[in-house]
């Protein structure tokens, strides 16, 4: 088992200190339970009480529901002001969901991602705790993606409400006609369509569908929305007198529609077929290294066996040698068992590299990295940091030497030369929250960088926040 040095308790004290006591436990096979050893060394009387109102601050009211509720209460207020100064006007709520739906697919672009990292994250590592706390929350972004999303469909509704009203008593106006009517309802259904398989429970248990719902249904509904502007606008431009030409160039929404498509198309103007070099780890994990590109910290790709199928985004991390770079696949679906068992030579890559999640930690000067399983593969971008802040590893996993191979646990030292590496094939699962807060003061560390399961990674989050400590972990839209 490969693990941290031993280090042994020093002669004068009768009792090994927390570090101490921890290496000793990882490092030898002298068969002590974690929970009378850390019954014995009183870890579990160090943890800290709850704040108040923390299950309100860190989980109903997170960084991603309040973005979610900003774009929505933005979205509230130019309802009220569209309602009071006029009439309900069909333009109005056309240009409402055309700029809700920009904002909604900029947010997810590969560009527009690295830039709100790139601008956000560079906040000097001297500014105030406090603010560079709220910086490293840019990860939440996907709250402004989600909330205009939802406002578009709002908008929409509104819309459709107005036309099938105009429709069904104005019959003889010209304005709305049954084109228009059709065009809006189907466009209706595939919204609700595309909001019903986002839902998180349904994301989180049929993934795959989900991503090619949205994906596709994405695309309809924006060939849908052009058409449907194309044919309003060629029966309203005889009450201005104006060609289409002219009618489409002074209405916004045209407008937000060709940025969307241009967004869209982007990222795929960019899809090759790359070379992979597969390096099988275990039964369980395979390390896949490219060299079309270069990376930096905290960067991740989307690789796919086929470009119209699901894709699946991957931490990466530079290779000693300084020309690759590489993402560790551990088994988690069947995408991932065929890539272990298959070891492929030849991936689709679509876009850029895209900064994700663990790219928030470079504002802080001291980190505390804790990671469970397949999760040290994003942590191993920090390698991509020449500038990197002292970092303390806690990594728990089963049989890591077995598991990941001893280049992995090479570049885990590099990170930390006295990592704490639980292995739960001679410990069994251990507690990790007071382990986590002990050696985040240890470690006069500023924050805590949670990667694990979904699950895990959000009640460590919780319960480190709730106790006063800043803690952060990928969310499920992240």
């Amino acid at each position: 088992m490969a693990c941290s040095p031993q280090i042994p308790p020093p002669a004068h004290s009768s009792k090994p200190s927390f570090a101490t006591s921890v290496d000793t436990f990882l490092s030898s096979d002298n068969g002590w339970n974690w929970k009378r050893f850390s019954a014995n060394s009183d870890i579990e009387a160090q943890k800290t009480p709850r704040r108040r109102f923390a299950s309100i601050r860190y989980l109903i009211l997170n960084i991603y529901r309040r973005l979610f509720s900003l774009v929505y209460c933005a979205n509230a207020v130019a309802f009220i002001i569209i309602m009071v100064k006029s009439r309900p006007n069909p333009l109005a709520f056309v240009n409402a969901a055309g700029i809700n739906l920009l904002v909604c697919g900029l947010a997810r672009h590969p560009l527009v991602v690295n830039a709100i990292f790139l601008s956000i994250c560079r906040i000097p590592q001297s500014a105030p705790l406090m603010l560079r706390k709220r910086a490293a929350e840019a990860y939440c972004y996907g709250g402004v993606h989600s909330g205009c999303g939802v406002a578009a469909f709002l908008w929409f509704v509104g819309l459709v409400a107005l036309m099938s009203r105009e429709y069904w008593i104005n019959q003889d106006s010209g304005m709305i006609s049954l084109p228009v009517i059709v065009l809006s309802y189907v466009l209706l259904v595939v919204l609700i369509a595309i909001i019903v398989v986002a839902y998180p429970t349904f994301r989180t248990k049929r993934h795959d569908y989900f991503e090619l719902t949205h994906r596709f249904s994405g695309w309809l509904a924006v060939a849908l929305f052009l058409t449907l502007l194309l044919v309003f606008s060629d029966q309203a431009r005889h009450e201005q007198g104006l060609s289409l030409g002219q009618y489409l160039l002074q209405l916004p929404a045209f407008w937000f529609v060709l940025v969307i498509i241009v967004s869209i198309v982007h990222p795929w103007l960019l899809l090759r077929r790359v070379q992979v070099l597969p390096e099988y780890l275990s039964p369980h994990a395979i390390r896949l290294h490219l060299d079309h590109t270069s990376t930096a910290f905290g960067k991740v790709i989307a690789l796919s066996e086929h470009p119209f199928r699901d894709w699946h985004s991957f931490a990466t991390f530079p290779d000693p040698n300084g020309r690759s770079f590489s993402c560790i696949v551990s088994k988690a679906g069947d995408w991932t068992t065929r890539c272990i068992d298959q070891q492929p030579t030849q991936l689709w890559k679509r876009g850029v590299l895209m900064y994700g999640f663990i790219h928030v930690m470079r504002v802080f000067r001291r980190v505390v990295v804790v990671a469970t399983g397949s999760g040290i593969g994003p942590c191993l971008s920090f390698l991509s940091e020449k500038n990197r802040p002292p970092l303390r590893v806690i990594w728990q996993t089963r049989n890591p030497n077995r598991t990941y191979g001893g280049d992995v646990l090479n570049l885990v030292r590099q990170l930390d030369p006295s990592p704490l590496l639980i292995d739960t094939g001679n410990s069994g699962r251990v507690d990790m929250l007071p382990v986590i807060q002990e050696t985040f003061r240890e470690f006069d560390a500023e924050a805590v960088c949670v990667i694990s399961n979904p699950r895990l990674t959000q009640k460590l989050v919780f319960e480190l926040k709730a106790s006063g400590v800043p803690a952060f972990g990928p969310i499920f839209d992240s």
